[in-house]
C-alpha cells in the first residue's frame, strides 16, 4: 500500500516507520522544509506541500490512502478552521479528484470532541458535545471527512486520539512538581497512536469502521497517576488541587477553564474487539522509559 501522510510530524513520522516495517511505502508531507530530513530517515519519501494549497498538493504522487494528520500549531479556533476544515476539504477534493483517487482517507481527530461526561465512560457511539470553539471545529472537520470523502469514492475513518505522550512528550515535571488538578487522564502512547492509524489502513478487521477511539486500556485519576509517577521516580508526592481551587486562581482563559472542568473516561473496547494489540497497554508500560531516564539523571 502507498500512503500519503499529510502533516508528517510527531505521530506521522512514527506511522511512516511502521508502514515501512510492514512492507508498505509512505510519502511524508510537511508544509515547510524543516523536518523533511526526519521524514526521509524513516525510509519514506518527503514532499514539501501545504494542505491549504491545492496546487502544492499536486507534488504528492498518487497513493492508495491518505492520512490527514496536519496540525494548526496550537493556535486558536480560526487557525484550526483553516487547517482542519478548509485544509481537510482541500485535501479531500485534490486527492479525490484525481484519475487514480485513493481508496481510503483517514482523519486524525481528538477525544476533545466528546466534551464533559462528569467522569463517565465514552466510546465511538457517544454523541459529540464540544465545549470550546476549537473542538467545535474538530467536529466540523470530522463531518467533512465522513461525508465528503465518500463523494469521491474514498472510504473514511476518523481516529480520535486521547492525550498523546511518548519520546520528548512525557512531561514528567508537570506531574512531579505539581500542583496536580483532579480529573481523569485518557492517554495513548505515540507508537500506539500511529499503530491505530496503521491498523485502520492495513488490517481487514478495520474495514468499514468510520470511527476508532485511540486510547489505552487504563484511563487514570490524575492524582493517582501523579503519585504513581512520584513513587517510581523516588520523589515526594506532588501537591494536589481540586477543579474549584484551580479555577479560583483566576489565571485561566475561558477555553482553558472549560477544559479543566471536562472529565471523562474513554473506552478502547471497540478497538480491542477488532484485534488491535497495544505496544503500551497502560501508562505503566508507556512511562517506563521516562522513569528509567529520570533515575539515570538523563531526563530533560
Amino acid at each position: 500500500m502507498d500512503v500519503a501522510v499529510l502533516g508528517c510530524g510527531y505521530v506521522g513520522i512514527e506511522l511512516a516507520r511502521q508502514l515501512a516495517s510492514a512492507g508498505h511505502s509512505a510519502v511524508g508531507v510537511r508544509r515547510s522544509a524543516d523536518g523533511l530530513a526526519a521524514v526521509r530517515e524513516t525510509g519514506a519519501d518527503a514532499v514539501e506541500a501545504d494542505v491549504t494549497d491545492a496546487g502544492s498538493l499536486e507534488a504528492v504522487p498518487d497513493v492508495d490512502a491518505v492520512v490527514f494528520a496536519a496540525s494548526s500549531g496550537g493556535r486558536g479556533a480560526d487557525a484550526a478552521r483553516e487547517v482542519y476544515v478548509d485544509g481537510l476539504r482541500t485535501a479531500v477534493e485534490q486527492f479525490g479528484g484525481r484519475d487514480d483517487a485513493p481508496e481510503k482517507f483517514v482523519y486524525t481527530s481528538s477525544t476533545g470532541v466528546y466534551g464533559d461526561h462528569d467522569g463517565g465512560w465514552v466510546d465511538e457511539s457517544t454523541p459529540l458535545d464540544p465545549t470550546t470553539e476549537k473542538t467545535e471545529v474538530l467536529v466540523e472537520a470530522e463531518r467533512v471527512a465522513r461525508e465528503e470523502a465518500p463523494e469521491f469514492g474514498m472510504d473514511p475513518t476518523v481516529v480520535r486520539f486521547a492525550g498523546l505522550y511518548g519520546p520528548d512528550r512525557y512531561r514528567l515535571t508537570r506531574y512531579l512538581d505539581g500542583p496536580v488538578t483532579e480529573g481523569y487522564l485518557n492517554m495513548v502512547h505515540r507508537d500506539d497512536a500511529a499503530g491505530v492509524v496503521r491498523f485502520a489502513l492495513t488490517d481487514d478487521a478495520a474495514d468499514g469502521e468510520e470511527v476508532l477511539l485511540a486510547v489505552d486500556d487504563e484511563p487514570v485519576d490524575k492524582w493517582a497517576f501523579a503519585d504513581w509517577l512520584a513513587d517510581e521516580c523516588g520523589v515526594d508526592h506532588p501537591e494536589k488541587q481540586t477543579v474549584d481551587e484551580r479555577i479560583a486562581a483566576g489565571d485561566l482563559s475561558t477555553p482553558a477553564e472549560r477544559r479543566v472542568r471536562t472529565s471523562k473516561r474513554c473506552s478502547n473496547e471497540r478497538l480491542r474487539d477488532l484485534g488491535y494489540e497495544f505496544a503500551y497497554p497502560t501508562f505503566q508500560e508507556g512511562y517506563r522509559a521516562a522513569v528509567e531516564a529520570f533515575e539515570r539523571g538523563e531526563y530533560k
